[in-house]
């Protein structure tokens, strides 16, 4: 307007006496409206994506229930986020405030009971693995152990197998007692789903991987596997990276 030759304040005199009363700052502001700033709108689209993720629609129910990643807590919120479309840069520090707008705070693993208890006078197989949780094929690496969760009854063993191929969970058994037919079940209830499924697994050609847990070197335990042609693989003792596999499973079950 003034570039033009007119000025602000004098057009808006002239505005008042007929009336109009306009400011010159109103004026102003609507001509340059303020910036919004970058991290304002980083939090917000952080904050949706969160909210999106963390929650959903039940149509049986027609209530919003949380999913699996609302129990995450920050880190592994920004490895989720980063993955996204459009977040590849989401900071902590967005990821704590929308945290923190949302009500959400991850659950904190914990563990204080012991369940892997070796036999000094057992005998034990070699490792197989050597770490590498990798398989080219199902039905060729099968890793196995069992956790504890709390009850109002009190502690619940759960022993899973889980094939190291697609990391799926095909057999699972839950026991008030560690015995060993905690373990044996999952790995009879694996070897039927599979046989149903008709991808029955050939003899000779699958590795069970485990703890030094006195239950997977039991003779009932190593006599099942012998008989169903698996070779048994175990870990070292007091060495949770030999399983770690089976640990990462373990703590999302308990934590989930």
């Amino acid at each position: 307007m003034r570039a033009e030759g007119y000025a602000v304040e004098p057009i808006l005199r002239v505005l008042r006496q007929q009336g109009l009363k306009i400011a010159a700052r109103t004026y102003r502001a609507w001509k340059r409206p303020p910036r919004i700033a970058a991290r304002t709108v980083t939090d917000a689209l952080v904050e949706d994506k969160i909210r999106e993720l963390a929650w959903t629609f039940n149509a049986t129910t027609q209530r919003w229930q949380m999913t699996p990643e609302g129990l995450y807590g920050r880190r592994k919120w920004v490895a989720l986020l980063r993955r996204q479309e459009g977040l590849a840069g989401t900071s902590r520090g967005a990821v704590d405030r929308a945290m923190r707008t949302l009500g959400l705070e991850g659950i904190r693993r914990a563990k204080k009971l012991r369940t892997t208890i070796p036999n000094p006078n057992g005998k034990r197989a070699g490792d197989l693995l050597n770490r590498d949780f990798t398989a080219p094929v199902p039905n060729l690496v099968w890793v196995t152990d069992f956790t504890y969760v709390r009850t109002w009854a009190g502690f619940v063993y759960v022993a899973f197998v889980v094939d190291v191929f697609a990391q799926r969970i095909v057999g699972w058994h839950a026991s008030s007692s560690m015995r060993t037919d905690l373990v044996m079940t999952p790995l009879r209830i694996a070897l039927w789903q599979r046989e149903r499924e008709g991808n029955q697994v050939s003899p000779g050609s699958l590795v069970a991987h485990s703890d030094a847990g006195s239950q997977y070197t039991s003779i009932r335990y190593t006599e099942h596997l012998d008989l169903e042609g698996i070779a048994p693989s175990i870990g070292t003792v007091g060495d949770a990276f030999d399983n770690a596999l089976m640990e990462t499973v373990n703590g999302l079950f308990k934590t989930e």
